[in-house]
């Protein structure tokens, strides 16, 4: 089975159904699954919060889907922090985009980590290999992680706990698409702002 057949069955019916399959197993597919997608970025997060929300409910399916990203974010972190001078790993260093984000995550600690993580349209995979290259503290990283996953993690589960009222309810389906287009629209301008900032500093 190629990459692409697995992504295709990776759906949001298909997830639900592997949930309550293995419900036997309490909470552990639920934290499992979005643990996965901190290795595999592929994997579409959206769809195992949302899972788990349907699932589990909004409160116990966020807090299994938190739980699982951060675990997944840690284990990078760490990885990363413990093997980051190898060389398998010393090409990330020397790319100048990862240089100046390193450069500014060292500089300014929480504050962008927390930002950064709080989107869900962020490449959370790169923001996790970059704190484990830079050496932002791992409590600074830790507090990060916690506190923007929730902010992320939460946004996603409410929208789509009750994801059915969508289809019936214009009003709520028009705010909903509102928010997901605040975030996006955040998350860019932040993207765009952290990268001219990175640019000043670096031609000091």
């Amino acid at each position: 089975m190629n990459l692409d057949a697995v992504l295709e069955w990776i759906t949001l019916e298909h997830i639900s159904e592997l949930i309550k399959q293995y419900r036997s197993f309490g909470p552990i597919p639920g934290i499992l699954l979005p643990m996965l997608e901190a290795f595999l970025p592929f994997l579409p997060l959206v769809v195992f919060v949302v899972a788990n929300a349907t699932a589990f409910g909004l409160w116990w399916g966020f807090l299994f889907s938190w739980i699982g990203a951060i675990a997944g974010a840690f284990l990078i972190f760490l990885i990363i922090r413990r093997y980051g001078q190898m060389r398998f790993f010393r090409f990330l260093q020397k790319h100048k985009r990862v240089q100046r984000l390193m450069n500014w995550v060292e500089s300014h600690g929480f504050g962008p980590l927390f930002l950064l993580l709080c989107f869900p349209f962020t490449p959370s995979a790169i923001v996790n290999i970059v704190a484990g290259l830079s050496k932002v503290s791992t409590l600074q990283y830790g507090l990060a992680v916690i506190g923007g996953k929730a902010v992320m993690i939460f946004t996603i589960s409410f929208v789509g706990y009750d994801i059915v009222s969508l289809i019936h309810k214009p009003v709520r389906t028009v705010i909903v698409g509102i928010i997901i287009f605040i975030l996006w629209f955040v998350g860019k301008r932040l993207e765009v702002r952290l990268n001219k900032s990175m640019k000043r500093e670096e031609g000091k």
